[in-house]
């Protein structure tokens, strides 16, 4: 390696650490005001009941102070028929209720000054958050192409101008990963998890009225949000990475897969032969996101009605068949999509491997791959 490389190296290295460092910061910004929302939040549903219970006193108090103003106006007509004990005491309670009133009137002033502060300040709050999540989208996004992209620019040179194309796109591709993950957490658990803060406040009040069916009743509905934003949890969980790939092993996990696009696709059919010792995590993570990535590609943009997946490993090779009945492509032309296919050879060639695609239009496509292994790569389960 040249000066020029261990140069490039040491800037990019920098770099990454400075966006590292940089992402950190605006993530704990984002918590922070993420913990401030939710301590203004209770504080306003405070608030809220404390207001209606001053008005309701405020309300109640005018009335009273206008009884006894309309007392003391009688008295006041009539003193000759009252004691002096008897009109100072008509006189000293008009003049206590009109205090309380004038009081009672203020605190609500105050409270609803407070009340609007905190609600401003909420959405002051909600703002900055949501500009820091997109903050630190765009940050992994750079870091992630600083980290994995720019340490490989040597050998990223030959085919320059196709390999550019390439990174841009996987830019997009992880950008869009990103707002889509994004979406589905800030739609799903989170909007979930909000609404279960909501419901704990409900319970704790009613709870504290003594109301207990309605407080048991809450608890129910609290309980199913639980397991409806556990069940949303994991499936975003696994839509990152199967757990099961870990635990069970590839074909489990593919079966697994399969098996939860039965709904929206039933002719899949997978076959296979292999032994029972395990594979390096990297090759099992790589073979299972080739075959996703064939399936998905063969619902999505083939539209096939029939898809066969056939996986053959043995103690020095990985073979795998995708064949679909789809639309197929002329593979002559290039494609906009066609960085999916490189991004599958980049893959691929990482392992030491090579991949052929045949696809006539109107009659399907067949992916095939083939990966060499050695016993180095094999594990006793």
């Amino acid at each position: 390696m040249g000066n020029n490389d261990r140069t490039l190296n040491y800037i990019i290295e920098e770099m990454i650490d400075t966006v590292k460092n940089s992402k950190d910061e605006v993530f704990q910004i984002a918590e922070d005001s993420r913990k401030e929302h939710e301590n203004l939040s209770k504080e306003l549903a405070i608030l809220k009941e404390e207001v209606a219970i001053v008005i309701d006193e405020g309300d109640q108090l005018d009335k009273n102070a206008k009884l006894a103003r309309q007392k003391l106006s009688t008295v006041s007509k009539n003193f000759h028929q009252y004691s002096e004990a008897e009109i100072r005491k008509v006189y000293d309670h008009a003049h206590h209720l009109q205090t309380e009133l004038v009081v009672t009137r203020k605190k609500e002033k105050n409270l609803r000054e407070r009340r609007d502060e905190i609600e401003l300040r909420l959405k002051s709050i909600e703002q900055m958050v949501e500009r820091a999540e997109g903050l630190v989208g765009k940050i992994s996004i750079v870091l992630n192409y600083l980290s994995e992209d720019f340490k490989q620019v040597t050998d990223l040179i030959h085919d320059a101008q196709e390999k550019q194309q390439f990174g841009l796109k996987i830019i997009e591709a992880q950008e869009e990963e990103r707002r889509r993950l994004s979406r589905e957490m800030h739609d799903g658990p989170a909007q979930m998890l909000a609404n279960i803060m909501l419901r704990s406040e409900i319970i704790d009040r009613t709870y504290k009225k003594g109301d207990i069916d309605n407080a048991v009743q809450e608890m129910r509905g609290v309980r199913k949000l639980v397991r409806d934003s556990l069940h949303e949890v994991r499936r975003i969980i696994y839509d990152l990475r199967p757990m099961a790939l870990d635990d069970l092993g590839l074909i489990p996990t593919i079966k697994k897969y399969i098996s939860t696009l039965e709904d929206q696709h039933p002719n899949i059919h997978f076959s296979y032969k292999s032994f029972d010792q395990r594979l390096d995590s990297q090759y099992e993570v790589a073979l299972f996101r080739l075959i996703q990535e064939s399936i998905q590609n063969a619902i999505k943009h083939a539209e096939a009605s029939e898809i066969k997946v056939n996986l053959d490993i043995t103690c020095d090779r990985i073979f795998v068949g995708i064949s679909d009945n789809g639309k197929g492509f002329d593979q002559s032309q290039k494609k906009e999509k066609s960085f999916g296919i490189i991004g599958m050879q980049e893959r691929i060639e990482m392992l030491g491997g090579d991949v052929r695609i045949n696809s006539i239009v109107g009659e399907g496509t067949q992916v095939f791959f083939k990966i060499p292994l050695n016993q180095e790569n094999i594990h006793a389960n």
